[in-house]
């Protein structure tokens, strides 16, 4: 059966039941159906006194991890221990929906569901999103039509319009053509989008008074003379708080198992932070003893963020981290061909392990202990298994063999177990870098500490851009890496552990509403393209049905 089969195959139960499991009364809900319901902002005065297990991964491959997949197993495994549990996950982008990556709604018998509203519209929070952030864009260029009383540069507009689609296309282009009554011509660009900024305020904002503040804070535009202009000179904060009224309300859904799950905001991990919104994990650890969520891609980049960026700014101390990884994923860091992974070939694994060892030595760094998850497919054999099992004896790593993807929670039991003694553990979280450090000074952290880059070159457009935010006053900001998520380096074709490379920054942007700073190295694209054979092509409605939906 396909996902989509299996998540049809299973009958919801009323999104009230859901919610009396963590004692959320029917006055705190508002309910889109029978299956899904908007949470009441009033629920974040709850104590957070749950346990915080983030879940990462080894450098993803073509042949997949199975990150959210694990989650949510790990999530109905807790819950079949008689824990209190509630998954925390990001709502997908119908980017790499109707692209090439697929939903974010986990796979197998480990689902959120409804699993088709999830990864299409939802309750409407990427629109809503969307629309915010191109509101502003709009009162930017009418704001230069109209006599530019802020005197806004047109070459120095800093936001970009949005559309939350995979396009290429729109990577570039001119606007305000066709004469004096369309606006004032100038270029721009288009980004998708979970990487606008707005999604990022949501996704940090600690409640709906300090979103308003972040959107007004929002450095948008210089002027002629390179002053800033922020979203308060414009004076459109309270639209964006209207339009964003409801998307700042956690969704409430359901697991395969019925288990609680919270899936509120998406910011892409290699081009945004990459977790789930702060008001979502704050309302689970107030509601659930044991709060399970997930931060994207590898742990170079979700991890790093989810520790450096979010629980600063949330003030969360995580108890325990998962690290998931494959066999089938390791053999092809091993230099394993993808048509060839089913083979047996424990040399290629061996060699392929030095990226999970880089992984949860980092994770190390951060004080946590770490469970590493191997995502069980057919095709491993006894001798890989062993092989595995070996390098985690040697290393002192505790590792579980998870089959949630085929059996649910029956599947994660050992992995839950494990789980919860990493938990019972003390913590010693501490972050990488102290914020009092210079811009440079963090980014060259993160690019030696985590990705293990032997130096850091800078483009003079960077090093332009890192003085200039430097004096107006932002170097006390954390760094948001925008780096492929498939190399710890900035070229995706380096697997493994790769040391001897240098680290190239082309461009540093302010994300000063968010707090924090984005780096772009390499040839990252905040807009992605489709692939050859887009997913979208599989997907049809036949008799009021979603089919080809992975």
């Amino acid at each position: 059966m396909t996902d989509l089969e299996i998540a049809q195959s299973v009958k919801a139960k009323d999104i009230r039941e859901i919610a009396k499991k963590l004692n959320i009364s029917e006055d705190k809900l508002t309910c889109y159906g029978n299956d899904k319901a908007k949470l009441s902002i009033d629920l974040l005065k709850n104590d957070p006194k749950g346990k915080l297990i983030l879940v990462t991964a080894i450098s993803p491959t073509p042949a997949g991890e199975g990150k959210s997949t694990t989650t949510i197993g790990l999530a109905d495994a807790l819950s079949a221990l008689d824990k209190k549990t509630c998954v925390c996950l990001r709502e997908p982008s119908l980017g790499p929906v109707f692209g090439v990556k697929g939903g974010a709604c986990g796979g197998g018998y480990a689902q959120v569901i409804p699993m088709e509203d999830i990864n299409l519209h939802f309750t409407g929070d990427l629109h809503a999103i969307t629309t915010a952030n191109n509101l502003i864009c709009a009162i930017i260029d009418n704001h230069i039509y109209q006599g530019n009383e802020l005197h806004i540069d047109p070459t120095r507009v800093l936001i970009h319009r949005v559309l939350d689609m995979n396009d290429r296309a729109l990577r570039n282009i001119v606007v305000g053509l066709g004469g004096s009554t369309n606006g004032v011509p100038r270029e721009d660009h288009f980004d998708i989008t979970v990487a606008s900024e707005v999604m990022a305020i949501l996704c940090l904002a600690k409640d709906s008074d300090d979103f308003k503040e972040r959107i007004n804070n929002m450095l948008v535009a210089y002027t002629y003379d390179k002053k800033p202009v922020t979203v308060r000179d414009l004076g459109c904060a309270g639209a964006i708080a209207l339009v964003m009224k409801d998307a700042l309300k956690p969704n409430l859904v359901q697991t395969l198992e019925h288990t609680p799950a919270i899936i509120h905001g998406g910011p892409f991990a290699n081009i945004a932070h990459g977790c789930n919104s702060l008001i979502a994990t704050k309302t689970a650890l107030g509601l659930a003893d044991y709060v399970v969520t997930e931060a994207g891609f590898g742990a170079d980049l979700g991890a790093e963020k989810f520790f450096d960026i979010k629980c600063r700014q949330g003030n969360l101390k995580p108890d325990a981290v998962v690290i998931v990884a494959t066999i089938r994923a390791l053999k092809m860091h091993g230099g394993v061909l993808k048509e060839n992974l089913t083979e047996e070939n424990v040399e290629a694994l061996k060699l392929g392990l030095a990226n999970l060892k880089q992984h949860c030595e980092n994770i190390k760094k951060f004080g946590l202990p770490f469970v590493i998850a191997i995502n069980k497919f057919g095709s491993d054999t006894d001798a890989e298994i062993a092989a595995l099992e070996d390098f985690a004896s040697e290393n002192n790593y505790v590792i579980s063999l998870s089959e949630v993807f085929g059996k649910g929670s029956q599947g994660g039991l050992d992995l839950a177990n494990k789980v919860l003694c990493a938990c019972a553990m003390p913590s010693e979280f501490k972050y990488l870098y102290d914020l009092n450090l210079t811009l440079k000074q963090k980014i060259s952290k993160i690019c030696k500490e985590i990705y293990h880059a032997k130096d850091v070159n800078y483009s003079q457009v960077a090093k332009n851009a890192l003085a200039k935010l430097t004096k107006l006053g932002y170097g006390n900001l954390p760094i948001c890496m925008a780096k492929t998520q498939y190399s710890f380096s900035d070229n995706p074709k380096l697997l493994g552990a790769p040391q001897d490379f240098v680290m190239e920054i082309r461009d540093v942007l302010p994300s000063v509403g968010a707090g924090f700073i984005v780096c772009l190295t390499g040839e990252i694209m905040r807009m992605p393209g489709l692939p050859k054979e887009p997913a979208a092509m599989k997907m049809d409605v036949i008799e009021g049905n979603a089919v080809g939906l992975f």
